[in-house]
């Protein structure tokens, strides 16, 4: 997933924007007539929860399904997602899809949102801190950690937190290492305290590994970076009509989709920003 600093990290969260900073000027189209035998998704090999060559990330999982809606076989264009994933996938028409990305991004052409999630602090649930939000003064005693260049910096920085904060890096080649897995491990370990991480990925480890965590979902804060995001699908800005099939299926299988992401352990929110209910 692209996530912002995810955002779908990222970022396409999500960790998302970097990837498509470097894109690229983008080709020029002139037809949405494109071989539609298969569904071809552009995805990263190594990046669980979302996606991996053995197919185990959700975004794998609601690949086959929107695959199965529009009566394509799915297969992948893998490429790490660092600087240059859209620029060599996408819009190097290697494939045709990317299952995970900011809503209204800029760079390419995205479908309608399918979930709303947001950036999470967590802890260990079993060291009872029942820290709730940035302005706990609890906060300014306790060893934090976050991905460089991520919102959550942000707001760190804002609330005078950052020296005391340990910075995991943000653009890596997964397939050579995690430095959100060790954010997670190493407040397992008690290396840190509490850590803030793009929520899909802390609320997978937490339910994946059974892991004793508490996620508590950050909320944007006026004049600051935001926390939470709508996720979609992302498709060339030159194909109108693929746009339209792909926000159809989306349509019809919501349901199957939120189902997929719950089982994940995604935190999902509803239209307030509150966590939604299963």
């Amino acid at each position: 997933m692209v996530v912002c600093g995810s955002l779908r990290a990222w970022g396409r969260l999500a960790f998302s924007a970097l990837a498509f900073l470097a894109a690229g000027p983008v080709a020029a189209q002139t037809s949405d007539i494109v071989d539609r035998s298969e569904l071809k998704v552009c995805a990263d090999p190594s990046n669980l929860p979302f996606s991996d060559e053995k197919k185990e990330g959700f975004e794998n999982k609601i690949a086959e399904l929107m695959g199965g809606e529009l009566g394509l076989k799915v297969d992948y264009a893998w490429f790490p997602q660092i600087i240059g994933f859209v620029r060599n996938t996408l819009r190097a028409h290697l494939c045709d899809l990317v299952m995970g990305t900011v809503a209204g991004d800029e760079i390419m052409q995205t479908t309608n949102p399918y979930y709303f999630t947001t950036y999470v602090m967590f802890y260990r649930a079993d060291k009872d801190l029942a820290v709730e939000g940035l302005q706990d003064a609890r906060l300014t005693g306790l060893r934090l950690g976050v991905v460089a260049g991520t919102p959550p910096a942000d707001l760190l920085v804002r609330h005078d937190l950052m020296s005391h904060t340990k910075p995991y890096a943000l653009t890596v080649d997964t397939r050579a290492e995690s430095p959100t897995h060790q954010m997670v491990q190493d407040v397992i370990d008690g290396t840190i305290d509490v850590g803030f991480l793009w929520g899909p990925i802390a609320g997978y480890f937490r339910k994946h590994d059974d892991l004793p965590l508490t996620l508590v979902p950050l909320k944007d804060e006026p004049g600051a970076a935001r926390m939470e995001y709508h996720i979609a699908m992302g498709v060339r800005g030159s194909e109108p009509e693929w746009r339209r099939r792909i926000n159809a299926a989306i349509l019809k299988r919501q349901g199957d989709i939120t189902a997929i992401l719950r089982d994940y352990g995604v935190p999902l929110l509803n239209e307030q920003g509150e966590l939604a209910g299963p």
